[in-house]
């Protein structure tokens, strides 16, 4: 069986990876409380990149301190994380692999600790909700209940310069690029859905508008790294809650796809196509890339590299997705949880498929263990 086109390189702006195997981003929850790294995160990550994968995305990284989306996550928020992340970038370089910071602001889908001080326990003249996230308006989150403060829309452009500041930040640090996370339900993914986005202004209403924050922040992010330097969008393919046609008021596939190419118009070059793997039911049952039919689309309409997660399980799949649909990449997140050396096994010719069952044992776990390794 030939890979060939899988084990190519890959380029996005100024950054060649050595294949066209993306480590998707992946919540390890194993930071520092104000996120820094720990020892247990650098041997992670050196364990990936030993093991073949051509780019790593890392978990989320907070942008301000009142985006932090989890316990255990990055931060990027302030400048005395650049020198800490460094050797995070070493230790991916050191083996021959590329490494990107994923940026976010969690939004009501960030998990708060009971004694978080986001928290309002009636104290705090911003805290008109039950909490001091910002959000595009106060709509409570079905799997966290937490109720945002309607940001005002001075708030959200300021949001926009904190994702440019973190992204010059992450350059500094030395990353090959840095990734916007639009998807999975945090906030700017919130903001292009009608089920969260209930705005009358400049942020709200029409797609254009609902789409305003990730443009400003992709803007942002670009001016602050350059012309060539990669800033990607994690972007859903639909939302969550709902099907590719956006019944539910959730973002359809057809204004996905707008919103992708409004993005790549203000810098993004490239888009990692990605949702709940639950909006994916039907690929999910059939054994297929969840999102390998809009991945395509997106390839035909875009001209930027289509990086597209979720359901990959074996390299002839790979292979032949790659060669058919026109995408740049797949981006693999639990089967490189069960089995670090999947990327360097496939590379040495033993083509069977990821050991991984999708148990979801990792996902609930600190440290993403698999339980085929325990």
């Amino acid at each position: 069986m030939s890979v060939a086109k899988l084990f190519e390189e890959m380029t996005i702006g100024n950054m060649t990876a050595r294949n066209r195997v993306v480590r998707a981003a992946t919540t390890e929850s194993l930071a520092t409380p104000d996120g820094d790294l720990t020892p247990e995160m650098l041997g992670l990550y050196g364990e990936l990149a030993w093991g073949g994968v051509g780019t790593i995305i890392t978990g989320y990284a907070f942008v301000t301190e009142d985006g932090k989306p989890s316990e255990g996550a990055l931060g990027i928020q302030d400048d005395s994380h650049i020198f800490r992340f460094r050797s995070l970038v070493d230790v991916a370089h050191q083996n021959g692999a590329r490494i990107i910071m994923q940026l976010v602001y969690g939004g009501s889908k960030s998990k708060l600790a009971p004694d978080d001080p986001r928290w309002d326990n009636g104290g705090g003249p911003r805290c008109s909700t039950n909490v001091f996230i910002l959000g595009a308006s106060a709509v409570e989150h079905p799997s966290t209940h937490v109720v945002p403060r309607e940001a005002t829309a001075d708030e959200l452009a300021v949001l926009a310069d904190a994702f440019g500041g973190a992204a010059a930040r992450a350059k500094a640090c030395g990353f090959d690029g840095v990734e916007i996370h639009a998807a999975h339900g945090y906030l700017l993914s919130q903001c292009l859905s009608r089920r969260f986005n209930k705005r009358q202004d400049v942020y709200g209403g029409p797609l254009q508008n609902r789409a305003r924050l990730a443009r400003e922040c992709v803007e942002a992010a670009r001016a602050a790294v350059g012309s060539d330097y990669p800033v990607m969008v994690k972007l859903n393919a639909w939302d969550e809650f709902d099907d590719p046609a956006g019944k539910n008021g959730g973002l359809s596939a057809d204004e996905s796809a707008e919103v992708a190419a409004w993005l790549v118009e203000v810098g993004a070059n490239a888009i990692d196509v990605s949702g709940d793997w639950h909006a994916a039911t039907a690929q999910l049952e059939a054994g297929e890339p969840f999102f390998a039919q809009f991945g395509a689309r997106l390839a035909a309409e875009l001209p930027v590299p289509i990086i597209v997660t979720g359901g990959w399980r074996s390299p002839a799949q790979i292979e032949e997705h790659l060669e058919r649909d026109g995408i740049a990449g797949v981006g693999l997140g639990r089967p490189l949880i069960c089995e670090p050396d999947l990327v360097a096994r496939w590379q040495a010719g033993d083509a069977r498929e990821s050991a991984c069952t999708a148990c979801g044992f990792c996902q609930k776990h600190v440290g993403i263990p698999c339980s085929l390794r325990q």
